[in-house]
């Protein structure tokens, strides 16, 4: 069955459809073929607009806030001076925890193993789930009838008169959070103004009478995981089970299947019809990060000489995989990319055995008994790649005085390169330029008794005056680079420019050299002085508007400048030390889209900057990096790729990217879709094929499968999803689509989908006893709720007036290019308490983090909040005073300065001889050594006006943009959910 789907990349449709990205426009339970009963039409759904978050007082609403196009009326209950959901947005409360006594379940499963579908209820007062008097945790009987012992504790409940229970359920297996039994209602008792632990922060509490402590949590999800899978080795083999979270520390196996450090599936059971796809909402496509980093336990990636390997499909380019069958004694090979049979060249011919028909030899063959392997291409090779330094010597850059500080760095990291005793970069060859409204290129030639400075003055057309000479070995030039670094500073100041310096001007310097050479490498511009173009002033009106789409839209001049770096694999690494804000002319564009990155400092003056730059620069340099790489992507025959989203340039393909650069932490998504039905006995096989070139210039090609299960019923696609892994592909999905989509569209979207896809899983697999007042969510979706809820009150997808224009940019290009544990953790934030008081023998990991709400923060204590982008130290007003003496070395809470800075005093945690001191600091280096980014550590107090910090880390509670706490955000949707099912 054809499935009507856009195929684009980053969102653009090359056909009409109903839907944008491939997502229907009709409504996602009303559509052929489905089986729910007639409801409400989706228009009718209740809006985050509709409903007021003031603060929670007073008992729940009697009725549901009235909806948009019905007869009650619409009430739009926000001020109008805020951006659609800034002031007030609904994020319904998640059904509370409780142990129900709504009766026996009905154990019969639609699955083909009801064994493995298990069914979990957690109680009102416990920290956590616990097994139950005659029952396993966490596991249902497929033959036993469970009657659970009576909660005597209240239960929350929905307004009895909002709801009747329609009709019987007979589909166990399902998580089932009861808002309450028998209709009663209860009002929650509310914490007292002084119990929360941040100073004037929006409550989590639900005005709708939930208790958010009772809420599904994200972080008893993560330590579950942990505790079932950390320090053991899971086997990925064909049609393997669902992996552990990202966030898991764990051993990967390789057995038939790519490691899921590689290649992630949105669900590890596809369904066999496309319109049962677009019935359950949850979207089907893999998250593919090719140069993943691999466990210290795990066995290294397989590389072989690709004239050794068996030649994949020559029809349609699929790679030799352990999915292809063998016919005629080993002779020929089936494709299940394309349906054809391929030949075997004679001198790979092998005889197969057993029913199977697998050759003799796959277990000598990493393409035949492995998921992932490497080829190498050695008559291909290039040269290796180089290295280039464009600094900024512009009047206004001396006159900041931090070129003399850059050029310190550079020569001491340069310098370190060198002396390191095998290195591979010791050998790079360097290029350097200096350039104000003009070009100054460098002759290095060891030939030379001192380097010669050639002006160009014609930037308009670039051409190079010589060639030899401009890029040097490092051994040969170190000597002449240390002179001109030396000397750069002083340059004379008397040059002023009248139009700025334009920041394209080094990066079309730089990509002109390597085109000269014919290589590729890394740029490092380090840019001082301010950009040429002013920032625009925006309106707050202008956030509510469809022209914002525009402000995240790359200028045409940076998509061909982006386009040529690509063909020629040259990576922007842009320093920008300009102290005033980038505004509307914001570079990051070129950067971003080349693989590299943008990294802002407001001066060097201080002493965290200098580290901070010092750790990025050696970061930068030393990263192993692909070059001028090519990501294309097959699947069985009856699917087809339909998006693609990540930090590149789009082409007319979704199933073919090109990337002037990638490093290990770089992600794509991918998005599938059905062009027919699947074979239920075949299942879904899915190959990526990076081919790219190797910091020492070897052409490697790197083939990476995943085999899928396919099902017939709604539950299993359900069983097999993960809420880590659909966060990531949703946030680069929706991050993609603003370049051309309103975020008001994007955000109500997000909802429906999810809405749907809760209405679907309630309709098809939940058990009958559930009432219409509970929650019912898959057992590994439990934390999806939270998660979204936090992407759509991002400052990407909800802007605020607090966040500047390039600080969006910038982190809307950050997360669209990471990887699954790092988006995971930038959405919600390990929160970490330390121990105070006493003798500190250890610290806390990340397995003991509490939730991300103001009321687990304890005014005595201290909490460390990390995620990829930010490190915090929050600090109690009550924290006992020898905590203070052993880590800041201070006696009074006032005496310690807030925030990153405070006038012109940085806040570092002093180097003390005590255990806590140690513990700490070495907490902290480790956290560090794990990200991505160079992280400034911010130490707020409870109560400082830069609380509101912290305030954003808080997700599950109000946001202070605006955004809906997690309680009334889930709230929100089981209404919905409820609503569709026409209870």
């Amino acid at each position: 069955m054809d499935v009507p789907t856009t195929a684009q990349t980053y969102g653009h449709s090359t056909q009409p459809q109903a839907g944008h990205n491939g997502w229907s426009a009709t409504h996602p339970l009303t559509g052929p073929g489905c089986t729910v009963s007639q409801g409400p039409p989706s228009h009718n759904l209740l809006s985050l607009q509709d409903l007021n978050l003031g603060p929670s007082s007073g008992p729940p609403p009697s009725r549901p806030p009235p909806i948009p196009g019905s007869n009650q009326g619409h009430h739009n209950m926000l001020s109008p001076s805020y951006p659609s959901e800034s002031h007030g947005v609904l994020n319904g409360p998640p059904a509370t925890l409780t142990s129900p006594n709504q009766g026996a379940l009905n154990n019969s499963c639609p699955s083909s193993d009801p064994s493995t579908h298990p069914t979990t209820y957690w109680g009102p007062n416990q920290a956590s789930p616990l097994p139950l008097p005659g029952m396993v945790y966490g596991s249902v009987h497929p033959s036993a009838r469970l009657t659970l012992p009576v909660q005597e504790q209240p239960q929350w409940a929905l307004p009895q008169q909002r709801y009747s229970h329609s009709g019987a359920l007979d589909k166990p297996g399902q998580e089932v959070f009861p808002f309450g039994q028998d209709g009663t209602s209860v009002q929650p008792s509310c914490p007292s103004p002084g119990d929360s632990g941040v100073s004037g922060s929006p409550s989590s509490e639900s005005r709708y009478g939930l208790d958010p402590q009772l809420l599904p949590s994200a972080v008893r999800v993560m330590a579950e995981d942990r505790a079932e899978w950390g320090g053991k080795v899971f086997v990925s083999g064909p049609d393997c089970s669902l992996p552990p979270l990202a966030t898991t520390d764990c051993v990967m196996e390789d057995r038939g299947n790519s490691s899921p450090r590689f290649l992630l599936a949105t669900s590890y059971c596809f369904p066999c019809e496309g319109q049962m796809a677009l019935q359950n909402h949850v979207p089907l496509g893999a998250l593919v990060t090719p140069l993943a980093t691999m466990h210290k336990g795990e066995r290294p990636l397989p590389v072989c000489n690709e004239a050794d390997t068996l030649k994949g499909c020559g029809l349609c380019g699929a790679y030799m995989c352990f999915a292809m069958g063998w016919q005629d004694c080993g002779q020929r090979f089936y494709c299940p990319f394309c349906g054809n049979l391929s030949e075997v060249r004679w001198q790979h011919y092998h005889p197969t055995k057993g029913v199977q028909g697998d050759r003799l030899d796959k277990d000598k063959r990493p393409e035949l008994s492995l998921g992932s392997y490497e080829l190498l291409d050695h008559e291909q090779d290039a040269s290796a790649a180089v290295l280039l330094l464009a600094v900024d010597v512009s009047a206004g850059a001396l006159r900041a005085g931090q070129v003399h500080h850059i050029s310190q760095q550079l020569r001491s990291q340069l310098t370190s390169l060198h002396r390191e005793e095998g290195a591979v970069q010791s050998d790079v060859r360097l290029g350097l330029i200096t350039y104000n409204s003009r070009i100054h290129l460098y002759d290095l030639s060891p030939a030379l008794s001192r380097p010669h400075m050639l002006v160009v003055t014609e930037t308009e057309e670039l051409q190079l005056p010589v060639r030899e000479g401009l890029l040097v070995p490092l051994k040969d030039c170190i000597d002449s680079i240390d002179s001109i670094l030396q000397h750069i500073p002083l340059f004379s100041e008397d040059y002023e420019e009248s139009s700025g310096v334009p920041f394209d001007l080094p990066v079309r310097a730089g990509l002109a050299i390597l085109q000269a050479f014919g290589c590729r490498g890394k740029l490092l511009v380090f840019h001082s002085s301010p950009f040429t173009e002013g920032a625009e002033a925006l309106s707050p009106g202008f956030f509510n508007s469809k022209k914002l789409k525009s402000l995240f839209q790359p200028p045409e001049p940076a998509i061909s400048l982006v386009t040529e770096c690509v063909s020629q694999g040259c990576g922007v690494h842009l320093f920008v030390f300009s102290q005033q804000s980038v505004g509307g002319a914001w570079p990051g564009h070129v950067p971003y889209l080349t693989g590299g990155a943008l990294h802002c400092y407001h001066s060097l003056q201080g002493e965290l900057d200098r580290e901070r730059f010092s750790c990025d620069l050696r970061r930068t340099v030393e990263r192993d990096t692909a070059y001028r790489a090519t990501l294309r992507i097959h699947v069985s025959k009856d699917l087809r790729v339909s998006g693609c989203y990540g930090s590149f340039v789009p082409g007319p393909n979704p199933a073919h990217v090109a990337m002037a650069t990638l490093n290990e932490q770089t992600t794509l998504a991918f998005e599938l879709t059905h062009s027919r039905a699947l074979d239920e006995k075949k299942g879904v096989i899915i190959q990526t094929v990076l081919s790219y070139t190797s910091q020492q210039g070897v052409r490697r090609t790197r083939v990476q499968s995943l085999t899928l299960r396919c099902s017939r019923h709604l539950l299993d696609t359900f069983r097999n999803c993960q809420a880590q892994t659909l966060l990531t592909f949703y946030c680069k999905k929706m991050y993609c689509a603003v370049l051309e989509r309103p975020l008001q569209d994007l955000r109500e979207e997000l909802q429906t989908e999810v809405t749907a896809a809760l209405a679907c899983y309630r309709k098809h697999c939940s058990s009958s006893s559930v009432s219409p007042g509970q929650l019912v969510l898959p057992q590994y979706l439990r934390a999806l709720p939270v998660y979204l809820n936090s992407l759509r009150k991002s400052e990407v997808l909800l802007p605020g007036l607090r966040s500047s224009i390039h600080q969006r940019l910038q982190l809307r290009c950050q997360l669209v290019s990471m990887d699954v544990r790092n988006t995971a953790g930038h959405f919600y934030p390990f929160l970490l308490p330390l121990p105070v008081g006493g003798d500190t023998p250890s610290l806390p990991d990340l397995g003991e983090a509490v939730r991300c709400r103001a009321a687990s923060l304890d005014p005595g204590g201290l909490y460390l909040v990390h995620g990829p982008l930010v490190l915090l130290l929050w600090v109690g007003q009550n924290i006992p005073s020898p905590s203070l003496v052993q880590l800041f070395n201070i006696a009074c809470l006032s005496a310690l300065p807030s925030g990153e800075v405070r006038g012109n005093e940085e806040i570092k945690l002093p180097v003390l001889d005590n255990t806590l001191s140690v513990n700490v600091r070495g907490l902290i280096d480790s956290l560090n050594s794990e990200t991505p980014y160079t992280r400034k550590l911010q130490v707020v107090k409870q109560g400082d006006s830069c609380e509101e910090a912290l305030q954003r880390l808080l997700v599950e509670d109000k946001s202070p943009n605006g955004g809906a706490s997690y309680a009334d955000f889930l709230y929100h949707l089981h209404v919905n959910s409820i609503r569709l099912l026409g209870h």
